[in-house]
């Protein structure tokens, strides 16, 4: 919204939610997120024509074209629990706005929804005692955390999905005609509203798959001798690969990749596909052995006791340059960890130890009988985490990590100091040569046939 502020000086564009606490700080000099280039375009135009406020009921009466970006998390509870999307908080949305509105609007799905919920949602709209009419376009998110201002003032399309009525063709320009401001029109596609709906889901399932498959890879590489980097890089090579998303790591968190798959997987299952949703869930099987593997690997390489050790783990978010903590593979791992009797520190130099105590309480990470305070303790000094650790892990891919003094660290640590780089970032000959252990993703340290000279193994 703020980019459409930005680029559309001639629209006013009003943010609401019910939460008093985010608006405030969407009004205040610290945003409550954090992503590259958002905190100086939310300033440029906040107060000018980008507002937020709680006055959602206003908001609705006011605009022309309301944006639905409500969460649609995973269930929890009854049918499809742990894979379908919960759409509460969509179907909520709609009624207030059918409850609300005062005249014809465009309702546009902003939220990752699986596919024909456009239907539902116009079903709701259309049932309001007024005979308010409302058109539903699908108009899902490209963005990667991190890169996501970039991506869209650059976008590298916009898809927007509409009715094949005139009225739904009419709904459908007015969105193109806002995004025409700054994107070229090549870059605009229109589509029904199935195709659309589905567009999203497929991207990011084609996206984790590409995670999962080299991460595969990265398991043979370490029985094998071979090397993931040098494998990603010779098949990247093939223009019909490319080579993007072949960074073998740790696994793919995110709100999006696994919440998207089962919700595929799902889908497919609802239709009688089995073979598709199998296929699709081995993607995430995938994700969660390599989480799984990579805790195993290091409690192995400290003689299979990790009991009352210091382990550092460097990196909460779920990927670099964003706050962003939600599947992120470190609680996941510290999971593992605490449960061997671990005692675990980290060091995140975006995430607040709020969020941190959250996400190990939200994702059942301590053990049980366990407080946090117990076994955790979050640092704001990189060497301060490390300082007495038996081991560093490095889980996101943050830039700082290349540039410590790892020799200080050394000096600092129980011996023998490990690291396990599951980001493939860090120069491990030079960690070697100072005196660390080293065990990274997909490379063949410590392998049998590491020795490609000798033959006779």
């Amino acid at each position: 919204m703020a980019t459409i502020a930005l680029k559309c000086p001639d629209v006013k564009v009003h943010v609401v939610d019910i939460n008093p606490r985010q608006i405030a700080r969407w009004n205040s000099d610290n945003l409550p997120i954090y992503e590259p280039g958002l905190d100086a375009v939310v300033k440029k135009v906040r107060g000018k024509n980008l507002f937020f406020s709680t006055k959602i009921d206003e908001a609705i009466r006011e605009c022309e074209i309301i944006f639905v970006s409500v969460n649609t998390p995973t269930k929890t509870y009854g049918v499809g629990a742990g894979r379908a999307a919960d759409l509460k908080n969509w179907e909520l949305a709609a009624r207030n706005i059918a409850k609300v509105a005062n005249g014809p609007k465009v309702i546009v799905e902003k939220s990752t929804l699986p596919v024909r919920t456009a239907h539902s949602m116009r079903k709701v709209l259309m049932a309001n005692d007024r005979k308010i009419h409302f058109e539903v376009l699908s108009n899902p998110e490209f963005l990667a955390e991190g890169t996501a201002m970039e991506d869209l003032d650059m976008p590298d399309r916009v898809l927007i999905g509409g009715m094949t009525t005139k009225l739904g063709q009419e709904a459908v320009q007015k969105l193109v005609d806002v995004y025409a401001h700054w994107v070229p029109k090549d870059r605009i596609i229109t589509t029904n509203l199935w195709s659309s709906e589905l567009s999203k889901l497929v991207a990011n399932a084609f996206l984790a798959q590409r995670i999962s498959s080299i991460n595969a890879i990265s398991e043979l590489c370490e029985a094998t001798g071979a090397d993931v980097q040098e494998v990603g890089h010779a098949i990247g090579k093939d223009q019909r690969i490319g080579k993007r998303f072949l960074n073998a790591s740790v696994g793919f968190g995110g709100s999006c990749f696994q919440k998207d798959i089962l919700n595929l997987v799902y889908l497919c299952e609802s239709f009688g596909l089995k073979e598709v949703a199998e296929y699709w869930n081995q993607v995430v099987k995938i994700n969660d052995h390599q989480k799984h593997r990579f805790a195993r690997k290091m409690i192995q390489s400290m003689f299979n006791t990790i009991s009352g050790k210091k382990i550092a783990l460097f990196g909460f978010a779920f990927k670099k340059d964003t706050g962003d903590t939600r599947e992120t593979a470190s609680v996941y791992v510290a999971k593992h960890l605490l449960a061997e009797r671990a005692k675990v520190s980290i060091y995140d130099p975006k995430v607040e130890e709020e969020q941190i105590v959250f996400d190990f309480n939200y994702y059942k990470a301590l053990t049980p009988g366990k407080e946090f305070k117990d076994c955790v303790k979050v640092e704001k000094d990189p060497y301060e985490a490390a300082k007495g650790a038996h081991a560093v892990a490095i889980m996101t891919e943050w830039d700082e990590f290349k540039k410590y003094d790892f020799q200080k660290m050394y000096d600092s640590m129980a011996k023998p100091a490990f690291i396990f780089d599951g980001r493939l970032i860090l120069d491990h000959a030079k960690l070697q040569d100072i005196g660390f252990t080293v065990y990274a993703i997909g490379k063949p340290y410590g392998v049998k046939y590491q020795n490609m000279d000798d033959l006779s193994a």
